[in-house]
């Protein structure tokens, strides 16, 4: 199907997902360190930021969503790319991994590593970053972020420093997450998520140690799933290539780079 998408750099090609309720813009801090090195991708999945929603006969879970980026992909004229991925992006460039499809895998702060208590919790505080985003204006929006306990507080379980973030980052995200028509499915389908099968290619696992949203205890289970150590993100919070673009980058790099 037919996904937005933003393209930069030369080089091997290297795909970017992005997190639940977010959009490529995400990955907007690194893509031009990236793009030294890489052909780099960086897509939107179907019914988030500015792709089209599903048919209403496809549901929204982490199959669907990994099957239309490689569907996209081959689009394109491309085969086995370098993936990596946020969050639930993480997860997708995992399963990816588990199935041969891609040359490398780095999941940052990937989901379903979760116990069953931490996936409520996850669930429940992105269903409140959502209802916030849907009752917030761009004006009263505009405003919170001029405060700085309204970004902590919008923005606190997201990243580590809300105060690094550009105030039209922030309200391109909002914007995003409030009109994200595959939110509430694909949010519905992470009650059952399990690790996928192990990985048939080289991946990283790394986790924000500032992560609030999906706590750093979870990289433990990470690296048992990988039978490898997870590298921490000194720093960083969920979605660390707001915190620190280069060392984002730099793990992304040292994986392709094999």
């Amino acid at each position: 199907m037919e996904l937005t998408y933003e393209r930069r750099g030369t080089g091997p090609p290297l795909v970017l997902l992005h997190g639940i309720g977010h959009h490529w813009q995400a990955w907007s801090p690194v893509l031009d360190l990236l793009a030294d090195r890489h052909d780099v991708i960086a897509v939107d999945f179907p019914g988030f930021g500015a792709s089209p929603p599903f048919p209403p006969d496809t549901p929204y879970n982490v199959e669907t969503a990994a099957f239309a980026v490689e569907e996209f992909w081959e689009g394109l004229g491309l085969s086995q790319p370098h993936v990596a991925g946020n969050s639930l992006g993480g997860y997708v460039a995992l399963d990816m991994a588990s199935r041969g499809v891609v040359r490398t895998a780095v999941a940052l702060s990937p989901a379903g590593f979760w116990s069953r208590t931490e996936c409520l919790y996850a669930c429940t505080a992105l269903r409140m970053l959502r209802k916030a985003a849907g009752v917030t204006s761009e004006g009263t929006a505009a405003a919170l972020m001029s405060s700085a306990v309204g970004r902590t507080a919008s923005l606190g379980l997201l990243v580590a420093d809300p105060n690094r973030m550009a105030d039209e980052e922030v309200l391109l995200g909002a914007h995003a997450l409030r009109n994200a028509a595959g939110f509430d499915e694909m949010l519905d389908s992470f009650t059952w998520l399990a690790p996928p099968a192990p990985p048939k290619v080289p991946i990283t696992i790394a986790w924000g140690d500032h992560d609030r949203l999906l706590p750093r205890r979870q990289a433990v289970r990470a690296g048992r799933w990988a039978q490898q150590r997870v590298k921490l993100l000194t720093g960083c919070g969920h979605v660390p290539m707001s915190d620190d673009p280069a060392l984002v980058a730099r793990i992304i790099l040292e994986t392709t780079s094999g």
